[in-house]
This record gives C-alpha cells, sequence and structure tokens, in this order.
C-alpha cells in the first residue's frame, strides 16, 4: 500500500521540484496543494486539510520568504512560518511525520567554521525570528519532526537569483552585486531528493530510530553573491561584468547573514547522504534550464 506524502507550497521552487522527481518514488501517493488550497495564513483551510484526511508525512514548503516584505508585513510573516505550525500540528494525524523546511538566517553568527545544528541562534528581522519561532513551536508540538535548514535557494521553477541573473546579464553590461554575505548556493532538486531518502530511511528503521530534529543541508565549498554570479554567467558564456558591492551599500530593508556557510555532517551521517558541489549542482540546473 502507498504511503500518502501531503506536500504544501506545490508551485513553489521545492515543491515543484518534489513533483518532477515524483515519478521515481512509486511506493509513495503524493497529493499538492497550492496556496489556495492549503493556505498556511487561514486555520480554517488547515484545518480543513488536515481533519478530513490522514497522511503518511507531511513536507512544507510553503513559507513567507519575501524577506524585505516581512519587514512590513510581520503579522502575515509569523502567521505563515509560525504560528500555522501550531495549527498543522493540532489536526494533523499523530502518525504524521512532519518534515519541515527552514532557513539558514536564524543563525547570524560567524564561528569561524561551518554552522552547526547546535550552534546558537541569533535571528534579527522579521523572516528570521519568524522561521526559529516556527522550528521551536513544532519541535516542541512534535519531537519527531525532521527540520531541514537550507540556504540560497534556486531552482529552474519560480523565481530565483539564478534565473534573475541570466535574465539581466543578457541585458546589461555591467551589475553590482554583494561580496561581503557568504554562503553555499543550495539546488531545490538536491534539497528534493535529500527529503525523499530521508523518508525512505524513516521507512526502513522507524522502529528503531526517531531521527527527528534539525539538520542543515547545503553543498560542498561556499561563495558569495558576486561570484555565485559570475559563476553563473561563466557557465552560461554570458558577458556582463560583475562588479563587487557591499552589504551596508545594498543597504536592503532585513537584515541578512554575512555568514551562511553550514556543515553537512549530521546529515550526511545520518542518512547516508551524498553532498555535491555546489557548482556541479549549478550546472546541472543550467543544463536543464537550457
Amino acid at each position: 500500500m502507498q504511503k500518502k506524502v501531503l506536500i504544501s507550497g506545490s508551485t513553489g521552487q521545492l515543491g515543484s521540484e518534489l513533483k518532477s522527481i515524483s515519478s521515481d518514488y512509486n511506493d509513495f501517493e503524493f497529493i499538492y496543494k497550492n496556496r489556495a488550497e492549503l493556505d498556511l495564513s487561514d486555520c480554517k483551510k488547515i484545518q480543513e486539510v488536515f481533519s478530513n484526511n490522514k497522511f503518511d508525512y507531511f513536507i512544507n514548503t510553503a513559507a513567507f520568504t519575501a524577506v524585505d516584505k516581512a519587514e512590513t508585513e510581520k503579522e502575515s510573516c509569523f502567521d505563515i512560518n509560525a504560528h500555522s505550525l501550531k495549527t498543522i500540528v493540532k489536526y494533523c494525524n499523530p502518525e504524521c511525520r512532519i518534515i519541515h523546511i527552514s532557513s539558514d538566517y536564524v543563525y547570524n553568527i560567524n564561528p569561524g567554521r561551518p554552522l552547526q545544528e547546535d550552534d546558537i541562534t541569533k535571528p534579527l528581522g522579521i523572516y528570521a525570528q519568524s522561521k526559529l519561532q516556527g522550528e521551536e513551536s513544532l519541535l516542541k508540538e512534535r519531537e519527531n519532526s525532521i527540520i531541514l535548514r537550507t540556504s540560497w535557494v534556486y531552482s529552474e521553477f519560480g523565481h530565483n537569483f539564478v534565473k534573475t541573473m541570466l535574465r539581466l546579464g543578457e541585458s546589461k553590461d555591467k551589475l553590482s552585486i554583494v561580496s561581503d554575505q557568504i554562503g553555499t548556493p543550495s539546488y531545490a532538486r538536491e534539497i528534493a531528493k535529500c527529503i525523499m531518502v530521508i523518508i525512505q530511511k524513516i521507512e526502513e528503521n522507524e522502529d528503531t530510530h526517531d531521527y527527528g530534529g534539525i539538520y542543515n543541508f547545503s553543498h560542498k565549498g561556499s561563495t558569495n553573491w558576486a561570484d555565485f554570479a559570475r559563476e553563473i554567467f561563466r557557465l552560461n558564456k554570458i558577458n556582463c561584468e560583475v562588479e563587487n558591492t557591499t552589504t551596508a551599500a545594498y543597504n536592503a530593508p532585513a537584515h541578512r547573514p554575512l555568514w551562511s556557510v553550514m556543515s553537512m555532517l549530521k546529515v550526511e551521517k545520518t542518512f547516508g547522504i551524498k553532498i555535491k558541489d555546489w557548482k556541479d549542482c549549478l550546472q546541472d540546473c543550467l543544463s536543464r534550464l537550457s
């Protein structure tokens, strides 16, 4: 009998990638809900979806991700990223395993090494604070939930840095891009594959392992936004000059972490996931886009 997997945010980057790879996993029945069908800011809609159905897994890819907009829309951001998780746990059948996507923004520290899951968190900005509160609410109510912190997400679907650079690079001779934020781009297709490896591992070892907790997931290596753009242009043979600028000069409404390089040792060791280099993943995405 197929296990039922509910996916929220089905038209977003990660939701679309999960849909794209779902044919490789015949043991599961995937149910996709877009924002209209499962609006995380609507308690009644959450109740309706979870009270009338039983799921084996719920992958929560939906989120309020407009970081700057969050600064002026605090209530909506917290409703979607934090308060919704309490409602989901309330109405979601107890046997359902929740897999929730979180963010590198919750750390906002630089220990001089890759960030680890047990490092302290110092979120600045509404988006970052809402994501951390969501994590805490979920783990408090349902300890066996799995939280995947990821960073700088891009995909062949939706709106993201890679697609923006491809568009701007073709129409501009020069771009000024921030170079003092260090992190690792994360290809949503690889995040989707990671989630499915986690689910399969749970299925194999459900009686002996709990697996609940926080895990980092991104790729090997690190870069900055300016060099990320240069690599996109290099791989796509786009002749556009990239000029370095600073976070301070960019002066965005919301705070951005200056250090987002994460350690993946925990997810590698626990689930046997092979971490790829970020440049290889970028090349894969660009080849799909072309």
